[in-house]
Parts: C-alpha cells; structure tokens; sequence
C-alpha cells in the first residue's frame, strides 16, 4: 500500500463518508483523506448521529482503492492505526479495539471501555464497476460526550488542534504499515472483546433485538464474532453491538 495520502480539509461539511464517496463516484481515487472541522450529519452504526465541537476532535474519511478483500479489512486497519497513533499521544490513556468497530480504553484504566472513537464503512463503485470503501473516523481528541474518553485531557482548543493533526498524520503513516496478510491476526490480537464476558445486542435495528450473553472467544476471518454462552453453546454474530460485562465474583 502507498504511504502517499492526498488530504482534503473542509471547514464544516455534511458527512465526509459521503463527500468522500461522491469523489470516488466523480473520478477521483487512489490514497484521499477528508478532514472537516465540523460535520453537520455525521453518523455512526444503525445511523446513530455523531457529534462533536468544531476544531477539537478528529473527523476523518479515508478512501481505501482498490477495495480490499474482503471489504471490512478496512475497518480492521483503521481502527489498528487508531490505537497506534494514539499510543504516541503523551499523556493519552492506552487504547484497545471493540467488535466490532470501535476504538476504547484499556481494561486497567479508570475509564476502562469508554468510547474514544467510532468508524463507519462504506463500500462504493463508480459507473465502471471499479470499488473501493470509503472509511470514516470519529476520535474524541479534545471532547468526549457523557460516558465517552478523548485523548486529550487538558489544554487550550490550540492544543488540541496539534493533538488532531498529530494523530491524524499518526493515522495515515499508521494505516499503511499492515500487510494485508497480517491485518486479520493483527486485528485478532488487538481485539480487548476477545476473553471478556460480553452481552451482545443481535441485529441491524430493524427488528426486535435479541440478547446473547456469554464469553467472547474468537472472531473469524469474516469478522463475525464467536460468543460461548452459558449453556456452552458458540455463537457467531455477524452484526450487534457489544457490551463488555464487569467480571462477577
């Protein structure tokens, strides 16, 4: 993978996912990162809005072309590249991976499990047929809402536009530095689900949710997350969302 990105600031958008995908669609490809100050529709899983100050955290899109195979590999290098450029963020707390694409603090932190980031992915083709995904990365760099974490603790706005631009450019340097044929086992070994006990929420949103609670014991290489509940029966969840369980005495 190149290391060569092509950045695109914007002061306030709607979505970067979706100004992103409109470029890819319009002819442009390659290695392109858009950055907005502020994004008036940005959204997260089951089109949960995303909000933040202007200025103070990392809203980004990365366009991955050619598409990778499979697709969600994207995520997976995203959200590793997430916790390696904030692992050089003096004084950040140490960060872990979340099934299935969320960025939180570490077990052993007094915030342990709060959100630090989200990532949404998008897969497009333009008219020939060619794909790519477009990638999106909310971080909590200088704000976090109620029950979140960010990055950057203390500070003038100043101080946490050069942690953004720190960590953004710690992100893209980051992003290529995974072969592709060690993303799924990098991804594998950076997941903090993996060993917890977990209650996962099963389903898009589109129909009444149903509950599994168990111990999270492995993903595969499709992404799809094996629970072993209570009466030892494994599970393998391709869509939900987690909640990682405190340890019970």
């Amino acid at each position: 993978m190149s290391a060569s990105w092509r950045v695109v600031h914007r002061a306030s958008t709607g979505s970067t996912n979706d100004d992103l995908a409109a470029m890819f669609r319009a002819g442009e490809g390659g290695r392109i990162a858009v950055v907005a100050d502020h994004q008036s529709a940005g959204r997260g899983r089951r089109m949960r809005v995303w909000e933040a100050p202007a200025g103070v955290n990392l809203l980004m899109s990365l366009l991955i072309d050619p598409a990778p195979e499979p697709p969600h590999a994207a995520v997976w290098r995203a959200g590793l590249a997430i916790v390696s450029a904030a692992a050089q963020i003096p004084g950040a707390p140490a960060c872990t991976l979340k099934w299935p694409n969320d960025v939180v603090v570490a077990s052993g932190h007094r915030d342990a499990d709060a959100k630090v980031a989200g990532i949404l992915s998008t897969l497009v083709a333009d008219d020939r047929g060619r794909q790519a995904v477009v990638v999106g990365c909310g971080i909590n760099v200088g704000w976090a809402p109620d029950g979140g974490a960010r990055l950057s603790s203390e500070g003038s706005d100043a101080d946490h536009a050069a942690v953004v631009r720190s960590v953004r450019d710690g992100l893209l340097a980051a992003v290529d530095t995974v072969a592709d044929d060690e993303v799924y086992a990098m991804y594998r070994a950076g997941l903090g689900t993996l060993g917890r006990r977990v209650r996962v929420t099963i389903g898009d949103g589109s129909n009444p949710d149903t509950a599994i609670e168990g111990r999270a014991v492995d993903v595969d290489a499709d992404g799809r997350l094996v629970v072993l509940d209570d009466c030892a029966i494994s599970h393998r969840i391709d869509v939900g969302d987690v909640i990682h369980l405190r340890p019970t005495t």
